[in-house]
């Protein structure tokens, strides 16, 4: 089915935010987790799109927190980030991911500006008008990209099938990992408007969790871009950037731990009064609490010395383990009831599942480790 964008672009302009203090933002958290934690059920059973809560994620200033201050945006770092992703992902982890992805393009576009200065401009100004999701495509570890940029004409014609892209029926923006048809092939990034010819949304989606994010498949047929929004590195391997890696890493664990620390508060006052239950929950709170502690503090220091970024891949992992067996142990301490589809623990569950996908395996974080150690 085409895709129909939300917002349609305006004339550029340089200032987005209304409110330049991240603070101001900050202190509209609460209101917007309480409203996306009231629709959350919903939108997992029916597998809807939030389009409220992102509004609402939007309206709170949070969806461009992170654009730089260049630009006229807030110029939030990675610390109230990690912040603000760990409260959304209270309410509704579909939605806290969404904002992560936005987040994260205007976080390196303040760091390393790889946007082309006229499309950024178009960005802002979709930003400035309503919620202007930015989604990405990118190659599973290990695999060369799904998508492939063959040059015809004036322009590179992308076609290929990526599975499951978060946001897809609504997003403004996709930045496409894909691979060129050359002698020496490359692999960079495309960045293409959601409308375009050539660009279609498969509405399949019917994942386990993280339902509300809509993770559809995109087909691209010969979806067209110009040399201007194509991203393509001089050499044909480029290495990532440790502190691009460390930003998503720390994001996305961020709102897995808001989905287990709302799990644990549900299971908390489900168990309330009993004492039986004293010691288990307070194990479990101090375990996640030192997970919190972990990514909060890492976060901080990478915004001091960039340099504290190599740290972020076992940080995440500690932290994601960690989420994952808190989630675990509540359910079992909350015993059946935790399993009732009535009960938002099955779906902090369900949700915690889906967000571990979104990291580094375990496996490939390990084996990097042991090799940095061992040498060989």
């Amino acid at each position: 089915m085409p895709r129909t964008p939300a917002h349609t672009p305006a004339a550029a302009a340089p200032v987005v935010e209304r409110d330049l203090k991240p603070a101001t933002a900050l202190d509209r958290l609460p209101r917007v987790v309480d409203l996306l934690a009231a629709r959350a059920a919903e939108h997992d059973r029916d597998g809807t799109f939030p389009y409220q809560g992102v509004e609402a994620v939007h309206e709170a200033g949070l969806l461009t927190l992170t654009i730089g201050q260049r630009y006229g945006g807030p110029g939030a770092g990675l610390a109230d980030t990690v912040q603000v992703l760990a409260r959304l992902g209270r309410g509704d982890a579909s939605v806290a991911l969404l904002t992560a992805n936005t987040l994260l393009h205007h976080a390196e576009q303040a760091r390393t500006a790889p946007w082309p200065a006229a499309l950024y401009r178009r960005l802002l100004t979709e930003s400035r008008r309503g919620p202007a999701l930015v989604g990405t495509l990118r190659a599973r570890p290990g695999r060369p990209p799904a998508v492939t940029a063959h040059w015809h004409g004036d322009a590179w014609q992308l076609t290929g099938r990526a599975a499951h892209c978060p946001g897809a029926e609504a997003l403004a923006w996709l930045a496409v990992e894909a691979r060129t048809e050359e002698q020496l092939p490359r692999t960079g990034w495309f960045l293409v408007r959601a409308d375009s010819p050539g660009l279609e949304i498969d509405p399949a989606a019917d994942q386990l969790g993280l339902r509300a994010a809509a993770g559809h498949d995109v087909l691209l047929d010969g979806a067209r871009v110009g040399t201007d929004a194509a991203l393509l590195p001089r050499t044909p391997a480029p290495a990532a950037h440790p502190l691009t890696a460390a930003w998503r890493q720390l994001a996305v664990t961020a709102v897995l731990l808001g989905t287990a620390r709302a799990a644990l508060d549900w299971s908390a006052e489900r168990l309330r009064g009993s004492t039986a239950h004293r010691r288990p929950v307070g194990e479990l709170d101090a375990r996640l609490t030192g997970a919190e502690e972990l990514v909060h503090g890492l976060a901080a220091r990478t915004d001091a010395d960039p340099a504290a970024a190599e740290r972020a891949p076992t940080v995440q992992l500690l932290a994601a383990r960690t989420a994952a067996d808190t989630v675990q142990q509540a359910l079992t301490l909350a015993g059946s009831a935790g399993l009732d589809r009535r009960h938002p623990l099955e779906r902090h569950l369900r949700d915690t599942l889906s967000l571990r996908t979104q990291l580094p395996a375990e496996d490939a974080v390990l084996d990097a480790l042991g090799q940095a150690l061992l040498g060989n």
